[in-house]
């Protein structure tokens, strides 16, 4: 079967768009600002509920957690925007802003906005693949792999293992680790947040108490990272999905086509920020979330289908990428094609 991807062709359009979209690429202080604080107040507010809540019921804190954890969300989205140095015109209060909202979502600012950089560069890369985005393996990759590597990618594309145990364990722990860090800077940052990290814990501790601290933490990050890891999930992993080898591989198709529009409720999309205009993102990382849809809305050569919330949740099926026919299959589409052992 031939790449059924619409290719871009004309460097004309390549700039018109690039004009295009450095409309929506300058920031504006005051819905900047006040992003913050239709935030971060209610998350506070939120936190002091639930820590009434818990002296009168476990209970009566759960929808609190959830409501808490839909906001962390929202406040990664900021914390997101500052690392691509599209929220505040001015690069310091980028920095300041990003670390404290980076602490506030257990993700160090530096660290986290070099390998972000990385998988901009190199998204819809079959060749460039690791950096920042979800692992995904080639039909014939699993093939040749070993039952070991086979068992370790299946447990890893396991729904349960990769939208609860896996994002808990990346914000709870290897965030907490130089893994990928190379750069002073970057490892120093993952220190700095751990330190205040630590601060929180303590204070925290004194506050309400180590464990009631560490439940409502623990369970607000789950549900934070949970949500977080299925959006960026459905904005790569979706019918129809971009990938190339890097000699064929294209920035603006990559963006274009290799990420989603996810078309959220209203609510949804005010507490992600906006960011199922991934499409939009990926072509220019410097609009800030509050210009994305206006950059959509505007422009009709932005306007892709788009994935629904229902239609979201077919996506959990993909596991293997196809290159031959340039699709994303499930394991019983490999079964299928390759029956017997090599299928398995």
């Amino acid at each position: 079967m031939t790449d059924p991807t619409p290719k871009i062709q004309s460097e004309q359009t390549l700039r018109n768009w690039q004009k295009i979209v450095a409309r929506y690429q300058v920031p504006d202080t005051r819905r900047s600002v006040w992003q913050i604080v239709n935030t971060l107040v209610p998350y506070f507010i939120v936190w002091a509920l639930m820590i009434v809540a818990l002296n009168v019921s476990f209970w009566l804190t759960i929808p609190l957690i959830i409501l808490a954890g839909l906001l962390a969300v929202r406040i990664f989205i900021i914390f997101h925007d500052c690392g691509h140095g599209s929220f505040f015109e001015s690069r310091r209060a980028n920095e300041i802003v990003g670390f404290i909202t980076g602490t506030l979502v257990f993700t160090a600012y530096y660290a986290w906005r070099h390998e972000h950089a990385i998988h901009h560069a190199s998204s819809g890369d079959l060749d460039r693949r690791g950096h920042g985005d979800v692992w995904m393996m080639t039909v014939s990759e699993y093939q040749v792999a070993s039952p070991g590597q086979r068992l370790v990618y299946r447990v890893y594309r396991n729904p349960l293992f990769m939208f609860m145990i896996g994002p808990l364990i990346m914000f709870l722990i290897l965030n907490r680790y130089p893994v990928k860090a190379r750069r002073l800077r970057e490892v120093r940052s993952i220190y700095y947040t751990d330190l205040a990290l630590v601060g929180i814990f303590i204070g925290m501790s004194f506050l309400i108490g180590f464990w009631n601290f560490v439940i409502l933490q623990l369970l607000l990050l789950l549900v934070a990272s949970s949500i977080g890891v299925w959006l960026f999930y459905v904005q790569h992993q979706y019918e129809g999905v971009y990938w190339q080898r890097h000699n064929e591989w294209n920035y603006a198709e990559a963006a274009i086509q290799g990420s989603s529009f996810y078309e959220l409720p209203k609510v949804l999309q005010w507490f992600s920020g906006s960011i199922g205009y991934h499409h939009i993102h990926h072509l220019s990382p410097r609009i800030p979330n509050y210009n994305l849809q206006a950059c959509h809305d505007e422009n009709p050569p932005f306007q892709i289908t788009p994935i629904t919330l229902r239609q979201s949740f077919r996506c959990v099926r993909y596991r293997l990428w196809d290159e031959k026919n340039y699709r994303l299959i499930g394991f019983g589409d490999l079964r299928q094609m390759q029956p017997g052992p090599a299928g398995s």
